[in-house]
């Protein structure tokens, strides 16, 4: 792995004869004579590796390493000594240096701690990689979405999160905005701190300036002590503001503030604070149009609108309908300690066809519903309610439509047991409910067509 390294020395024939060496071994090499300059490059660039000598005028590579692993304590430093002056070497092991070398130095010595330098800081980098890779899937682990729709928002959404850019995520109700701003937290490097929520819709204007910025003792009525608002309690970490189309003009104002200034305001008080928040926020509603009509600041909604995360209503995503419906009904079995494996075709059926107005809410709330309900080992079309099934049409795609035109009664009857029994892998019980007939039954109606399982399933799926 070839770098960027910073060779700081104030003997300039020691440091051209480094800069050649390095040079041609296919590194890309900056010189500094001074520790303080050393200190002024390392913030300005990011360097791979720092080759350093000890001994120099003005600021020494001690100081000069001490400085630089405040602000970048994962860049490796390798310190250059005399030999006579090998406990300053130690010195600076224990204070963060990665190696050290003696003068004169030997440059085959210098190449193989260049080299395992560069192999331990390109192994950091892969290892924090994964481990970012690992935290964002898992913080988006409880959003579920195959359709190329969610794919496209939980990517932007991934990329979005690894930034300190405000959020604006759009969409109905009921599509888990909340959801979103929780695992952008958690991906964020903010993660170790606090994700304060608010409802702007759930408050009024004097109790939500109140609860964000918080309030003196005796600033209204019934304030009877000082509080902290939730501005405080998000310091360095993310405020999530749900239903911020609902905030009114005035209450904006003071946002637009906090937001520009980064620094709030208690009410009752003229002090100043500094605060370091990430906002994320969230509307159902068009703030675009909210802006033309006077309701909404333009100012506070460009603020605000950095980074857009418009979440797709759950009819533009069928497809997510059956992995929702798989999670949500484990989540509402153990619930409710039951033990449902899964839905019958019929009732799956409907469920990916119902336009769910109220989307993912709406889902969860039929599905809990269903499962309260249902006394079989599957939730059935009849545990659903009832205005998921009212507009259904299981002819028009259910999955085992069959042309059933001038076929028999006997016909139909033993096409219903094939499908079924395919449907199941050959589980007769389950077979049983799903047709709601008793296992004898359908054993006897097994034999009368002359059906068996062997005939019926490819080999290895019975």
């Amino acid at each position: 792995m070839k770098g960027r390294i910073l060779i700081v020395d104030d003997d300039l024939g020691h440091l051209t004869m480094l800069n050649t060496v390095l040079g041609s071994l296919g590194h890309k090499v900056e010189k500094a004579t001074d520790g303080g300059q050393a200190i002024a490059s390392a913030k300005k660039n990011p360097y791979d590796l720092i080759l350093m000598d000890v001994r120099m005028s003005c600021i020494d590579g001690i100081e000069a390493l001490q400085q630089i692993k405040k602000f970048n304590p994962s860049i490796p430093v390798i310190i250059m000594t005399a030999y006579s002056s090998v406990d300053k070497a130690v010195e600076a092991m224990k204070l963060g240096a990665y190696d050290y070398l003696t003068k004169p130095l030997n440059f085959e010595e210098v190449k193989i701690i260049i080299d395992r330098a560069m192999s331990h800081l390109k192994l950091s980098m892969e290892n924090k990689v994964l481990k970012e890779k690992l935290l964002s899937e898992s913080s988006f682990s409880d959003i579920i979405g195959s359709s190329r729709a969610m794919e496209r928002v939980m990517e932007t959404a991934k990329i979005t999160a690894k930034s300190d850019a405000n959020i604006l995520i759009t969409g109905e109700s009921g599509t888990g905005k909340e959801l979103f701003a929780k695992a952008i937290h958690k991906t964020s490097y903010r993660r170790d701190h606090m994700l304060v929520v608010v409802n702007c819709a759930a408050l009024t204007e004097t109790l939500l300036e109140s609860e964000l910025f918080g309030h003196e003792k005796g600033a209204f009525t019934g304030a009877d002590k000082r509080r902290d608002g939730l501005f405080r309690q998000a310091d360095k970490g993310s405020i999530f503001l749900d239903e911020i189309g609902e905030m009114p003009l005035s209450m904006q104002v003071k946002l637009l503030r906090a937001i520009q200034e980064q620094e709030i305001q208690s009410v009752g008080s003229d002090k100043a604070i500094k605060v370091n928040v990430r906002i994320i926020a969230a509307t159902n509603r068009n703030i675009g149009k909210e802006v033309k009509k006077k309701r909404f600041r333009e100012d506070l909604f460009y603020r605000l609108n950095v980074v857009n995360i418009e979440i797709p209503p759950l009819r533009d995503r069928t497809g997510d309908v059956p992995l929702l419906s798989q999670k949500i009904l484990k989540k509402y079995t153990r619930k409710n300690r039951k033990a449902l494996k899964g839905f019958t075709p019929m009732a799956m059926d409907a469920l990916t066809k119902h336009q769910w107005p109220g989307n993912v809410r709406e889902l969860e709330n039929a599905i809990e519903r269903a499962v309260i309900l249902s006394m079989g080992q599957y939730v059935s079309e009849k545990d659903l309610p009832i205005n998921v099934m009212k507009k259904y049409r299981p002819e028009a795609s259910f999955k085992t439509q069959l042309s059933l035109g001038g076929k028999s009664l006997d016909e139909v009857e033993s096409l219903a047991l094939v499908e079924t029994l395919k449907q199941t892998k050959g589980n007769k019980s389950e077979a049983s409910k799903i047709l709601n007939i008793t296992r004898t039954t359908l054993n006897n109606k097994m034999k009368r067509h002359h059906l068996s399982l062997d005939r019926i399933l490819p080999k290895g799926e019975k």
